[in-house]
């Protein structure tokens, strides 16, 4: 299987004709394989590497420092230790520990009050400004590709990125440690699982173990080349296209041997604000396909999520 390629300058900066083979290639690329590779994105290359940078420092620290920065309600900002997360309907830990930046909004902002305060290392001074400015960066991508996606679909552009305007994105750094003994028997750094939102991007991850679910149910590596991100649709956005874009399942298998090292990602989970609607679209609604799901709130059905793969308890 070949996992789509597109270039976003070619929909910021081309003609109508190069716009148009972008829109068809990214509508067509979700529907038929949920994952593509993405280059001209624009994201801060450097500020990439500093970034990895500061959290290869930061997972280094003892657990009892991370620790530390464990504390806010379902590991929504800050940090979340080793082994808390797993899949959906999966009973053993993903073999991962992470960090979370969130939405930063101005005081006076309707919806300041609904996200916490993002948490900074005080070992890493310099981390507030280039995770903030990456995470500024990832939601413009977003946008731009969501605004293409309506245009596939014949919809008014703003459809869908209008949905994350002072959303509740995620900026997730992800460190899977090298193996040891005593981790479970048949864990794994992350289990097959779909993603809860409407996309994610990913930044070009530092460690092989990706892998995709094809639809003849053969799993595939994931390949991005140098300075690209990969793109995955995830469950909202399955809901509101009424199955139309699949929830593509995925995993991080564990590594190969001589290659037990550490892996580090870094995904951007492209979420609505909480009241977002995500009832199953007219556009994709017919009597031969009748809408899937009840209505819900984007709020609600992350809450859902959330209990399921044990970041909150029920």
């Amino acid at each position: 299987m070949s996992i789509p390629h597109i270039n976003l300058r070619d929909y910021r900066e081309g003609d109508a004709q190069t716009k148009a083979a972008f829109v068809q290639t990214l509508g067509k690329g979700l529907e038929e394989v949920g994952f593509l590779t993405v280059g001209g994105h624009g994201l801060d290359k450097a500020n990439i590497e500093k970034s990895y940078a500061m959290f290869r420092e930061f997972f280094a620290l003892p657990d009892d420092v991370k620790r530390q920065y464990d504390k806010v309600a379902g590991g929504a900002r800050g940090y979340t230790p080793f082994g808390r997360e797993h899949a959906k309907d999966q009973k053993l830990p993903d073999l991962k520990e992470f960090w979370h930046t969130g939405q930063d909004l101005p005081e006076g902002h309707a919806l300041r009050g609904e996200y916490p305060d993002n948490v900074w290392p005080e070992e890493l001074p310099g981390m507030q400004a280039a995770i903030l400015h990456l995470y500024r960066q990832f939601e413009e991508c977003a946008a731009t590709m969501l605004k293409a996606l309506a245009e596939y679909y014949g919809l008014p552009s703003n459809t869908f990125s209008d949905m994350i305007v002072a959303g509740n994105s995620i900026l997730r750094t992800i460190h899977y440690p090298p193996l040891s003994a005593d981790m479970p028997a048949g864990a794994v750094r992350a289990a097959a699982h779909e993603d809860i939102n409407l996309i994610t991007l990913l930044i070009e991850s530092q460690g092989a173990g990706l892998e995709i679910l094809t639809q003849d149910n053969q799993w595939e590596a994931v390949h991005a080349l140098e300075g690209d991100i990969i793109v995955d649709s995830g469950d909202m956005l399955h809901r509101l296209t009424n199955g139309v874009i699949p929830a593509t399942t995925h995993r991080v298998v564990n590594p190969a041997e001589g290659e037990n090292k550490s892996r580090y990602s870094m995904p951007f989970f492209v979420h609505p604000y909480s009241a977002c609607d995500l009832t199953v679209m007219e556009r994709f609604v017919s009597a031969e396909r009748p809408a899937k799901w009840p209505p819900i709130t984007a709020g609600q059905f992350l809450q859902q999520r959330l209990e399921e793969i044990g970041l909150i308890k029920k």
